[in-house]
């Protein structure tokens, strides 16, 4: 066992989405059994981790470009899992000290952890609410948005490897759509998630074996083509360049990229409410 103690209300004798993430970015909140399905799909997948590492420098492109170049200073991350620093608020307040930020998340355990979420800027403020993104009332109607964000000026709305674990079965575009319809226009989506839709037949394939690895412990994992993803965006005004693998969102120059050419992260995206 990696991960701290043993919290009440969390099941250590399953492997958990949120702390096999944490494993592959080489973070330490995580146990055995997650270790175990982890590398499993590090088995069937050996860039599992370079992927995840992937995803979570988008987030910091992504937060940066909002923060620099579109000038918000409201960010709302929902799904926003274990701490793994640089956190988004980081990121943010790192561009303007002033930012707010309210992450969400359903997950006790990372409610065990929100505490390294909170260290805000004196000028910005962060504050942790524990919601399910599947009932976005909960979040939206919720004291602790209110008093922290101000939903007449723009927020940028941060779902990132998300929606890939909301079945259709749940609704995934209209939870997202109802999030959407609170925040102003001028409001911004930032989304990236979990892809089989790949030119290479056996990546693909592989992508396949991963979800049965996830559903066997426990965790439904809906891999979405690009046609599927680009509906989480419809309406909205994309930002350039599109709808690509996390990878190639605006890459920084001079950094070697771990994936080589061909190989998958996840499809990613940045969008305006107009």
């Amino acid at each position: 066992m990696t991960a701290e103690g043993n919290p009440p209300g969390i099941d250590t004798t399953k492997p958990h989405s949120a702390r096999m993430y944490d494993y592959y970015l080489g973070g330490k909140t995580h146990y055995e059994v997650d270790v175990q399905a982890a590398e499993a799909v590090i088995a069937t997948v050996p860039f599992a981790g370079a992927m995840a590492r992937a995803n979570r420098d988008f987030m910091i492109r992504a937060t940066r470009w909002l923060a620099s170049e579109a000038g918000v200073r409201q960010f709302l991350d929902i799904g926003s899992g274990i701490p793994t620093e640089p956190n988004l608020h980081q990121v943010a307040q790192s561009v303007a000290p002033e930012a707010r930020v309210v992450y969400t998340d359903s997950d006790p355990i990372v409610l065990q952890y929100a505490q390294a979420l909170l260290h805000s800027t004196p000028e910005g403020r962060t504050t942790y609410l524990q919601a399910d993104a599947a009932k976005p009332e909960s979040i939206a109607d919720s004291d602790e948005l209110h008093a922290t964000l101000d939903l007449s000026r723009p927020v940028a709305l941060s779902v990132n490897a998300l929606f890939h674990f909301v079945p259709d079965e749940w609704g995934p575009y209209e939870i997202l759509t109802g999030l959407l319809d609170r925040l102003p226009s001028g409001s911004y989506l930032c989304l990236s998630h979990a892809t089989a839709d790949i030119d290479d037949p056996a990546l693909a394939a592989l992508g396949r074996e991963v979800e049965e690895i996830y559903a066997k412990g426990g965790t439904a994992l809906r891999l979405r083509d690009r046609s599927e993803v680009g509906r989480f965006f419809e309406g909205l005004e994309l930002v350039e360049p599109g709808i690509v693998m996390a990878h190639d969102w605006r890459p920084e120059p001079g950094r070697t990229e771990e994936l080589e050419e061909g190989q998958p992260s996840m499809l990613a995206g940045l969008a305006r409410k107009p």
